[in-house]
């Protein structure tokens, strides 16, 4: 063991010879972290793997690490493009020397890679304010093309299972529960547990939808800002290579590590930029779903890797990552408040703008209840009334009276499922001022987000669809001789908060306005959840 340890040194003394390397070298800087020793010659680098055994990797034999080093190019060349060089021998010869790829036995082996320019990292260009809208966009596009075409199989579709993702989750708390009320805000910790079991025990659905989707791929697993870099073209490096099951998973976990980290350096609305991006390119809008719980874990994967290692130093050195712990305590909390809040989706505007089919779409997208104010109608009729195609509006089931019951009822019905924790869609037109403020007070007295997605589209389109209800079956009660009284009545939404009004333009193919829906809510149902998390630190 200790002949290992000496030949080691001994190699990364030679990594630090300008003579050593087989081209100029115009600097050597040494970069180490507890599995890599990585030397930057200013032209190349060179990443070697030190022999180390930590229970989740093994790099102890040198024939490991030979092929964790192929892994590694072959896994990284997904995502790069003439950055990923090859693998570098160390060999011996027979008088003692050490060479670089020269003649004699192979002591060592090393990742070579083309040196990046550290400026052009998205990290740097969030602290030098020269990131642009376009280049997140074109994150979220690669990224999609990437997902889509990364290895699905059965094995790796486990790792999207329930079973195996609560196991992932729970390890995490198993594993902090001893910092828990000394380094670690219990009554915090103990929050992120509770709802992130009860999430995985309500939402068992939602995860078997993501395998049957195809979501489930051989991912990046450490998609962080230091790892992408916007040079002369895209590049994302540093893939896990050591154990595929870090790699294995939803789509939406390597996504959500990425927006966990832009989000805790207050750059959420650049994570929002690439997401968006991405959902309309791999036509992901169930992503939004599973976001935040994704986020939490992942956070809570750092705390727990902060905790341990400064479990392991002496107590004068533990600061820094105690801090970094509960940095990531509260980010998880922060998730956490977003994915256990629950919210009332109100799709809302005129007669055949498409709000009652959106409703239906993400109803089923997001697996929650949708209350329809025209089935509430029908409920609420005591005694035959006149068809639809031959009542007035403002008469028979648009009488004055009966719109106010049914908005009771819709409304009433909203607070029994916000009250027992569970997110509702309400859809109506919700043409009166009124009504709109009864909705927002009714999500601000049981602490829920609320989110009103407007659904609009020319006049001339909603009358060619309210049209076709005259030949054509319809759940709708509106007809096209109703439509001069609703654009009379209708109140603009002007009166809303800009934190929660989304107006979307239906005239799309459908599954493109479920998209700009779920692109459009996710940023303020975020910002809601960031201000509750702020209220509650106080």
């Amino acid at each position: 063991m200790r002949r290992d340890r000496d030949t080691w040194d001994e190699v990364c003394a030679a990594f630090l010879n300008p003579t050593f390397y087989p081209h100029a070298v115009t600097e050597i800087r040494r970069m180490d972290t507890h599995i890599s020793t990585v030397f930057l010659t200013g032209e190349k680098v060179y990443k070697l793997k030190k022999p180390v055994d930590l229970g989740f990797l093994d790099y102890s034999r040198l024939e490991d690490r030979h092929r964790f080093c192929h892994e590694e190019v072959r896994l990284n060349q997904r995502l790069s493009t003439g950055v990923y060089l090859g693998v570098a021998a160390v060999r011996r010869d027979s008088n003692g020397r050490l060479s670089l790829d020269g003649p004699g036995q192979e002591v060592e082996y090393a990742v070579c890679m083309r040196q990046l320019d550290p400026s052009h990292s998205l990290e740097a260009r969030l602290k030098a304010g020269t990131l642009v809208p376009a280049a997140m966009e074109a994150l979220g596009r690669r990224l999609a093309a990437f997902y889509a075409s990364a290895q699905r199989s059965r094995e790796i579709d486990r790792f999207g299972m329930p079973e195996a993702i609560t196991y992932n989750v729970q390890e995490n708390f198993a594993q902090t529960e001893r910092f828990a009320g000394t380094w670690l805000d219990r009554e915090r910790w103990e929050f992120i547990g509770t709802v992130a079991d009860h999430f995985l025990n309500r939402h068992s659905g939602l995860f078997m939808n993501r395998i049957a989707q195809g979501r489930i791929r051989d991912g990046h697993g450490d998609l962080r800002p230091d790892h992408i870099y916007f040079a002369e073209s895209l590049q994302i490096i540093d893939c896990i290579e050591f154990n595929d099951r870090f790699r294995y998973g939803d789509t939406a976990v390597d996504l959500a590590f990425l927006h966990m980290d832009l989000d805790l350096a207050g750059a959420a609305q650049w994570s929002h930029r690439a997401l968006s991006a991405y959902v309309e390119a791999a036509r992901d809008p169930g992503l939004y779903r599973l976001l935040d719980f994704y986020a939490c874990y992942r956070a809570m994967v750092r705390v727990k890797v902060c905790c341990l290692r400064a479990d392991q130093l002496p107590k004068g050195d533990r600061k820094p990552l105690i801090q970094s712990a509960r940095r990531y305590l509260q980010q998880a909390y922060r998730h956490a408040v977003h994915f256990a809040t629950p919210t009332l989706w109100i799709c809302c505007g005129l007669p055949a703008s498409g709000k009652s089919r959106l409703a239906r779409s993400l109803a089923s997208l997001l697996e929650i209840d949708a209350i329809h104010s025209d089935q509430i109608r029908r409920e609420l009729m005591d005694r035959p009334e006149q068809a639809p195609s031959v009542t007035s509006f403002g008469k028979g089931m648009y009488r004055p009276e009966r719109k106010k019951q049914v908005y009771a009822q819709l409304l009433a019905r909203a607070h029994d499922r916000l009250r027992s924790g569970r997110s509702v869609i309400v859809d109506a037109t919700f043409s009166q001022g009124r009504w709109r403020r009864e909705a927002l007070r009714l999500a601000d007295d049981l602490d829920g987000s609320i989110v009103f997605l407007e659904c609009g589209c020319p006049t001339a389109v909603l009358e060619e669809r309210l049209r076709a209800r005259e030949t054509k079956p319809t759940d709708s009660d509106a007809r096209l001789h109703h439509l001069p009284g609703f654009l009379e009545t209708y109140e603009p939404t002007d009166d809303l908060p800009e934190d929660v009004l989304c107006r979307i333009d239906t005239q799309a193919p459908h599954h493109e306005t479920v998209l700009k829906a779920m692109n459009a809510a996710y940023p303020l149902l975020s910002k809601q959840s960031r201000r509750r998390a702020s209220q509650a630190d106080g």
